[in-house]
């Protein structure tokens, strides 16, 4: 009897211990037992990331149907994209920390640092204390050089994860002087939202990072003449739409696109120690908050371009380069299908969109100042809806909407209502500019849930040295873990 007093004693210690042990990792190391992230492969000289914010399944597939439409009379043609044919795809579940919506902040720390934090924070434990280092810095470190480009402003969530380390995402003047701070080598895209900060009385963010050795272009001509000589550079145009950012594809006409950017990136990185560059395609999710199906398409595609110019240098390097191409989370819950159109789909109906929300948000605040807030006509708009959107056959339901929407418009935004029904309808986006987008996508099949993200998975695509790793189901700090092992960073 004593000896079996001492034994169970004895097993009590052990599995005292034993939680003791477990309990002491973190909950995100249990989560993801099970996922082979080691690599004992060869090396990388050249990494490509690219991450479509807001991009899931459903922006893929609809833009693989609408280019399939675009190409062909056959309604049931589908045209893929250039990733989508990558010989490595797997799935990553997207959850922050407090949240399983996250936002961009948290889902780029994931994919940047490979640990979870709380939506909000950027590049830094929940508790605000610890700072994630990510592999864009790890990669500096060990000699690559070091590219960041985005069609958002390039201090926006996504690309500031990959070298700032801030309590909030909205430190966007401390974000910037970060920027000049991680010696990398080339930003491109958008500008800054803050460089001077909030009450536009600190020293500009962009001569600080001039006094530390970085060249600053912001006209087309001067980003386009760059070379390897001009050492280390920051380019955005000084066309920039609003908030800093690069203009919706839709609206770009032959201004500088992320594909040239992207293959400017290339010319100035390449190196005999190689390089990381990091690509976002940061309006495809602004497209999707707005709920605008034939902007994101188009900048899905504008997206999938830059991609293409990592894709022609993988053809002179493929036995040195990766390319993962993924989302951090999907944005507006679009889907393909709608009650109204059951079965089927008409994407060739929103090829008939000539302009993004954003632009006819320009066209309707001029409505609103010349007529005053009664004086709106549905009428003087249906040579519009035709002309540029292609809406000539509308129900007496869908001009009922556009008037109710229109009439909404023309209230100084600043004393709109902001009740459920104003935000269930309208998203706190322009009543008319997002009714006439709803209207037309529930027209071609498309349907949306939401004016904010979801929680689904994301599908990651892999080609390359080491590529086979992406196979399969894990987490987003997957993701980075397999992109540092396989470059032969030390994850901490």
């Amino acid at each position: 009897m004593q000896k079996r007093v001492k034994w169970l004693s004895f097993s009590l210690v052990i599995v005292t211990l034993l939680v003791l042990i477990v309990s002491a990792f973190p909950k995100q190391e249990i989560v993801n037992a099970g996922v082979e992230n080691g690599y004992y492969g060869k090396k990388p000289k050249y990494v490509f990331y690219f991450i479509g914010d807001g991009m899931g399944m459903p922006q893929i597939t609809s833009t693989e149907i609408f280019k399939g439409t675009l190409s062909s009379n056959n309604p049931m043609n589908k045209e893929s994209l250039s990733f989508t044919v990558f010989p490595n795809v797997g799935i990553q579940t997207t959850h922050s920390a407090n949240t399983f919506i996250t936002d961009s902040a948290a889902a780029g720390t994931a994919l940047a640092t490979g640990y979870k934090t709380n939506n909000n924070i950027l590049g830094m434990d929940p508790t605000k204390q610890i700072k994630f280092r990510s592999m864009a810095e790890m990669a500096k470190e060990k000699g690559m050089k070091v590219g960041i480009v985005s069609s958002v402003s390039i201090d926006h969530a996504t690309p500031a994860v990959f070298y700032a380390h801030e309590a909030s995402r909205k430190n966007l003047y401390e974000i910037a002087i970060s920027l000049g701070d991680s010696g990398f080598d080339y930003f491109a895209g958008g500008g800054l939202l803050s460089p001077t900060g909030p009450k536009k009385d600190k020293p500009n963010a962009l001569e600080i990072a001039k006094q530390k050795g970085y060249k600053i272009v912001n006209t087309q001509e001067d980003v386009m003449a760059l070379t390897k000589n001009d050492g280390k550079i920051i380019a955005f145009s000084t066309e920039l739409a609003a908030d800093s950012a690069m203009q919706y594809d839709i609206d770009r006409k032959d201004r500088v696109s992320l594909a040239d950017y992207t293959k400017k990136g290339i010319e100035l990185l390449d190196n005999p120690n190689g390089f990381f560059m990091m690509v976002e395609g940061g309006k495809i999710d602004w497209a999707c908050h707005a709920n605008d199906a034939a902007t994101t398409v188009r900048d899905v595609m504008a997206f999938d371009n830059a991609i293409m110019e990592a894709l022609a240098f993988y053809a002179k390097h493929p036995n040195e380069t990766l390319i993962v191409v993924t989302g951090d989370h999907e944005t507006g819950g679009m889907t393909v299908g709608f009650a109204g159109t059951q079965y089927e789909t008409f994407y060739n109906k929103i090829n008939k969109q000539t302009l993004s929300f954003e632009e006819f948000d320009k066209a309707i605040k001029n409505y609103r100042d010349t007529v005053g807030p009664n004086g709106a006509n549905l009428e003087d708009w249906l040579p519009v809806l035709s002309e540029r959107f292609g809406l000539t056959e509308l129900s007496d339901y869908d001009k009922s909407r556009l008037k109710d929407s229109l009439a909404a418009s023309m209230i100084d935004p600043k004393k709109r209502s902001k009740n459920e029904q104003a935000y269930l309808l309208y998203g706190g986006y322009e009543p008319f500019s997002v009714t006439t987008t709803h209207i037309l996508n529930q027209k071609a099949g498309i349907g949306w849930t939401t004016y904010a993200h979801t929680g689904v998975a994301i599908p990651v695509y892999a080609q390359g040295i080491g590529g086979e790793l992406f196979q399969g189901s894990y987490d987003n700090t997957d993701v980075a873990k397999k992109i540092m092992n396989i470059m032969g960073l030390k994850f901490q």
